[in-house]
């Protein structure tokens, strides 16, 4: 089912609205704390709860049936078959040590299902729509259209992951490895940055694990309305997160699925 404009227009004041917080927080001298629980370091910030907390206020005002899941206050039943989920600040330790490789996620469900989704990089001026079977990024109110590049082999592409000696178990970097040898340039760093690029044309891999349905809701309509493809890493769906495979061409997907598996 299409996605309607007034679902859209909501989603883009959204990202509004977390930008609207978080432009001022960037680059200044802010509270960061540890997440209890966590096994390795995982910062928050006032611009990632601020973030959400805006988000859900506007729609509690705008759209108070509908479902939210969001990274920092959790799971919000609704009832009229939406859930919103987010991400205010995907990639906090580079919004902590003064980088752009972070964003906002936004993501609409319908039916449990990933219909929509923004990835918003509020300090640049970016923002990435997918929605409706196509991608857009957004920049001074123009829309230009995004398309990923073919690239035929692994032995041509460009892979990227933000951290596998921090996220990988020790068989995932084993997996890994066996498909970062074979292509051209490996680059770390960049979070859900690393997914713009790719639907920008400019990266043709991105390999990630430990995700959660928050860090890639947004994503999937994202890297499909560019005419990617993104899915666990034995082709199952990447809705719940976990292990990640994304890619601009089918070809080097198939080859790195191979890999991955063993």
């Amino acid at each position: 089912m299409p996605v309607d404009e007034t679902l859209i227009a909501i989603a883009n004041r959204l990202a509004d609205t977390s930008g609207a917080v978080i432009r001022p927080l960037f680059r200044q001298r802010i509270d960061v704390a540890h997440k209890q629980g966590m096994r390795m370091f995982d910062p928050v910030t006032e611009a990632d709860k601020g973030a959400e907390r805006a988000i859900r206020d506007l729609l509690a005002r705008e759209r108070p049936d509908d479902g939210i899941l969001g990274e920092e206050y959790g799971e919000q039943k609704g009832s009229s078959g939406y859930r919103w989920v987010l991400d205010p600040v995907d990639g906090t330790r580079a919004f902590i040590t003064g980088r752009h490789e972070w964003g906002s996620l936004i993501a609409l469900e319908h039916d449990g299902k990933p219909v929509l989704g923004i990835l918003d990089q509020p300090v640049l001026g970016e923002r990435f729509v997918g929605v409706n079977g196509a991608a857009h990024l957004v920049q001074a109110g123009k829309a230009s259209p995004l398309k990923v590049r073919e690239c035929a082999s692994l032995a041509d592409a460009v892979l990227c992951a933000t951290d596998p000696g921090a996220y990988f178990s020790k068989e995932q970097l084993s997996a890994f490895a066996r498909v970062e040898r074979l292509v051209k340039m490996t680059r770390y760093g960049g979070d859900c940055y690393l997914f713009a690029a790719l639907a920008l044309g400019f990266v043709d891999m991105v390999i990630e694990a430990n995700f959660h349905a928050w860090d890639v809701a947004a994503l999937i309509p994202l890297v499909e309305g560019a005419g990617g493809i993104i899915t666990s890493w034995d082709g199952g769906s990447a809705q719940p997160g976990k292990t990640i495979l994304a890619s601009g061409d089918r070809r080097i997907h198939a080859e790195a699925m191979k890999l991955l598996a063993g």
